[in-house]
């Protein structure tokens, strides 16, 4: 029956995962993966995937709609069993704390300990609201959850403390880093583990509301090192120093990366390349392979001025949301997206950057999490097997047969082989695919390698035996084939939690090496090909 299987293969396939069609009516169309598997390009954390929990209180609302409820990390049920399973999954998930009223927040610490103070919406105030303020108790109480569910965080510093806002939008004198200083060395006294501490948030180039110059911010972000250094003298690990968090502008990181020198570690930028939540073409714009590429001229710009600065500062994607203002209910938190967060991914590690920060892990319309009920949606099931399957060191990869075929490898995470990600953005056709490396095309219809011309690019294990013949696929499709779904589909099953609160395993199919990779319409797979030995992968 298993051999039986593995010749029909491609036929069930077709029927299981085509969306719109019903099978029989799909168009199959041929194409071919290039792998160069001589170096890798990039090389990403190991902890790459990254969410974000952010300030936003109830009342925040967009274009009619109130997104946020209990989300904010000020009132976020910590207790919440699906919560702490869900970042747990991870071991660990990079939790980045911070976002748009992070810079109006005062700490309330040990030689602080004013009344603290809520956010008030107040339209006349920048960002719509009044100063808020972090508890100290509150502060105690994420460190204990963090540290439950093995998070590693991020924590966003108050880059507006001190400043005076000019009516032109720049704001003007130094960071007044005491109140920062007093959170980051009560941490240290507590032995709270923190990864990074983050300066300021969309206050670069032109800002957003406001806007710091870069020559006061570096001179800031060298202060902020100086703390860093003397307050972890005595502890480790010493966190990581990150700035500025804010969208990308070219002469304004070069001229930060430049006059901080040895000063900081990791350069964040955020991205919300698909407008605002509001637009209704937004499912238009992730189907469309030109406007995808339109976001890798700002990471090859930004691994530009990281290479010709001669430093040591690594690039990070410290928080994106796609669609700004709370990203669109049934888009930015259903199936579809996922074409737009894995594109990001894998786009983003081929062009050298570390980590990656999605907005948000729950909150607003673009959670991995549902906002009221902590269910994942599906981008947190993408996220889930990225960070399982996708290891560090990437391949350059294209593929030619069809312009709607996103394709990206990396050596497998934790095992020998590699693992490619295919997304096919078409809602029509069926591909089916076949692998090269540097020249040496891998076939299916026999159990051997046929050189067009010699290459020791690939080897095989020696053994014959069914694993070294085997593949592992994961295929994801939305649920009834209706892309604005928020279930999704692992294999043909949908992907859903226990009552207790689990998050499921995800498990592959196996597939005989000598089937052609098929990958559905409207649909994500990713492959683990353990018996692929690369050069670059040794």
């Amino acid at each position: 029956m298993g051999s039986l299987f593995l010749q029909k293969g491609v036929l069930v396939w077709i029927c299981l995962f085509s969306l719109r069609l019903i099978c029989g009516y799909s168009e199959v169309a041929q194409g071919s993966v290039f792998i160069d598997g001589k170096n890798a390009i990039g090389r990403i954390d190991n902890n790459f995937i990254c969410a974000t929990l952010d300030w936003w209180p109830p009342e925040k609302c967009d274009y009619g709609t109130c997104a946020w409820d209990h989300a904010s990390f000020l009132n976020l049920d910590l207790n919440n069993i699906i919560f702490l399973n869900a970042i747990k999954a991870f071991s660990p998930l990079k939790i980045r704390l911070g976002g748009t009223l992070q810079d109006k927040v005062i700490y309330q610490t040990e030689d602080h300990k004013q009344p603290c103070v809520s956010f008030v919406q107040n339209t006349s105030e920048m960002f719509g609201f009044t100063p808020g303020c972090l508890p100290l108790s509150r502060w105690d109480e994420l460190n204990a959850f963090f540290n439950k569910s093995g998070a590693s965080i991020i924590f966003g510093l108050n880059a507006l403390y001190g400043r005076s806002v000019h009516p032109d939008g720049l704001s003007m004198g130094a960071w007044d880093s005491s109140n920062a200083e007093s959170l980051i060395r009560y941490t240290v006294k507590k032995g709270y583990i923190i990864h990074g501490w983050e300066l300021g948030n969309e206050l670069c180039g032109s800002g957003v509301g406001t806007r710091v110059a870069a020559d006061q911010y570096a001179s800031d972000t060298t202060a902020l090192y100086k703390i860093v250094q003397d307050a972890y003298k005595n502890f480790e690990p010493r966190p990581l120093v990150i700035a500025p968090g804010g969208f990308f502008d070219e002469g304004w990181f070069r001229e930060l990366i430049n006059k901080t020198g040895k000063s900081f570690d990791v350069a964040t930028h955020h991205i919300y390349n698909l407008g605002p939540g509001r637009d209704e073409h937004l499912v238009d714009k992730i189907l469309d392979p030109s406007y995808l590429d339109g976001e890798a001229d700002t990471f090859s710009k930004l691994q530009n001025v990281l290479k010709t600065s001669g430093t040591s500062v690594v690039a990070w994607v410290g928080e994106a949301g796609g669609a700004y203002n709370s990203g669109r209910n049934h888009v930015t938190n259903a199936f579809v997206f996922s074409f737009w967060y894995l594109d990001q991914l894998g786009m983003s590690a081929a062009y050298d950057t570390k980590t990656y920060c999605r907005q948000t892990l729950i909150g607003g319309n673009y959670g991995l999490l549902n906002t009221t009920t902590f269910v994942p949606n599906p981008d947190y099931y993408s996220a889930l097997l990225w960070h399982r399957l996708m290891g560090r060191n990437v391949l350059s990869t294209s593929f030619s047969g069809s312009k709607k075929i996103r394709a990206y490898t990396h050596c497998a995470k934790q095992s020998q082989g590699i693992t490619l990600l295919l997304i096919n953005l078409d809602g029509n056709t069926t591909i089916r695919a076949n692998i090269a490396f540097n020249g040496t095309l891998l076939h299916h219809r026999k159990h051997r390698h046929h050189s067009h011309r010699k290459s020791s690019s690939i080897r095989l294990p020696k053994s014959r035996k069914i694993a070294s013949n085997t593949r592992q696929e994961y295929h994801l499709t939305a649920k009834d084939g209706d892309l604005q779904s928020q279930t999704m589909l692992l294999n043909g099953k949908p992907l859903t939690i226990d009552s207790f609160g689990n998050i499921p395993s995800l498990e592959p199919i196996f597939v005989n090496s000598t089937e052609p990779l098929t990958v559905a319409p409207f649909s994500i797979l990713f492959v683990h090909i353990p018996y692929v030995i690369l050069p670059a992968c040794s």
